[in-house]
């Protein structure tokens, strides 16, 4: 893939076949923070029914943005869980804790925008590879500063998780 950075007078466009592709983590990769001028971060998430995305974290800077393709997403955002369909819109204030998964009979594609924005192409490539078995899982703790993604604790999203897979629905906020 071929970019120029965004500026003034020139815009950002990143076809979707062109967009690096993690099969591993089911993400795309469209805009990093070096690419907008540190305007925002965008990637595409796509999780099969039942699939965690990322553990309970929180970002001190930026605001994380889902908007859903299409699927069922679960999110926990601060002392609540979202259900969200397609269409719906949730945005997460900087730190906030949240974590989100697919359903467990539905998948997810959500489109997720960080602004400012912060690292994440690299924070990717970097799950990416520990995905695959390379690397020490705990590069991902000691790079928590770098990525702004701090990791925490959730007995609420924990009991969601249990509750999900036991089948019984959250309501819907």
């Amino acid at each position: 893939m071929t970019t120029t950075p965004s500026t003034p007078d020139r815009a950002l466009f990143i076809r979707h076949d062109e967009a690096e592709y993690l099969p591993g983590l089911g993400v795309h990769l469209y805009a990093d923070h070096d690419m907008t001028g540190g305007k925002l971060s965008a990637n595409r998430a796509t999780l099969p029914a039942g699939t965690d995305g990322p553990p309970p974290h929180f970002h001190t800077t930026s605001a994380e943005l889902f908007y859903l393709l299409d699927g069922t997403l679960r999110v926990l955002a601060g002392e609540q869980i979202h259900t969200m369909h397609a269409g719906d819109f949730l945005l997460v204030p900087p730190t906030m804790v949240h974590a989100w998964a697919a359903a467990p009979d539905a998948a997810a594609d959500v489109l997720i925008v960080f602004t400012p924005g912060i690292e994440r192409f690299e924070y990717f490539r970097m799950g990416e590879r520990l995905r695959r078995g390379e690397g020490d899982p705990l590069e991902i703790l000691r790079t928590q500063h770098r990525f702004d993604n701090h990791f925490v604790d959730s007995p609420l999203w924990h009991a969601s998780l249990a509750d999900a897979a036991a089948g019984e629905r959250p309501s819907r906020h």
